[in-house]
């Protein structure tokens, strides 16, 4: 059974700019822009004033569309209140590291847009985090992995909490990302994963605003 019409609306804040053109949304915000494309979505998005507040509202129509049409309304609003969160506040993920014997030691290189770690599980080579290329080891020579790092999110490590990494960005999906790469690079091999439990791990996610 087809639903005739299903409609949601979303508030815009105060200090946001929002343009809607093909399906594409494009956010903008105290800390910079942001677009993300909806054209896979059988959804209408339209600008619309509030009669009472006079505010800017977001709305998305479904036509004719199944249950599963219906529910990606909630999920699209879903992604454009993400992409106002960025704008305006930030995403910030935090990630530790966990060793038992042998401490991971990893620094931090090209402006916060890379991220070297050494000594996981005593190891001699060097992971490095940057662009997506390896080097094998040849004649006794340290192996070079490099990913990297996602556009538009800076790597530092914490002041205040040893042996933690802070990662900050806008787009909370390459943010975490970030973290996914930096979290595949230091997984354990031929181990038993429920004895060894050394890598880095996210411990702490969400806006930057909110814990400031």
């Amino acid at each position: 059974m087809k639903t005739i019409l299903s409609s949601e609306t979303m508030d815009i804040p105060e200090g946001v700019k929002i343009k809607v053109k093909a399906k594409m949304i494009e956010v903008e915000g105290p800390r910079g822009k942001l677009t993300r494309n909806f054209k896979h979505l059988n959804l209408d998005f339209q600008l619309i004033t509030d009669e009472e507040t006079g505010g800017k509202k977001l709305k998305v129509d479904a036509w004719f569309g199944s249950r599963k049409t219906t529910a990606a309304i909630r999920t699209a609003l879903s992604h454009v209140g993400n992409l106002i969160n960025g704008v305006t506040k930030g995403y910030r993920y935090k990630m530790r590291f966990v060793y038992a014997h042998f401490p991971i030691n990893a620094s931090i290189g090209n402006d916060g847009k890379s991220i070297e770690i050494r000594n996981f599980l005593g190891e001699k080579k060097m992971r490095f985090l940057y662009a997506q290329f390896r080097i094998n080891a040849s004649n006794g020579e340290k192996e070079v992995r490099k990913v990297q790092m996602l556009d538009g999110v800076s790597i530092v490590r914490s002041e205040k909490v040893k042996d933690e990494l802070v990662l900050d960005g806008n787009d909370i999906e390459l943010v975490s990302r970030s973290a996914a790469l930096i979290n595949q690079k230091c997984h354990v091999k031929n181990k038993d994963i429920r004895k060894f439990l050394d890598g880095i791990y996210v411990s702490e996610k969400g806006a930057m605003a909110e814990e400031e």
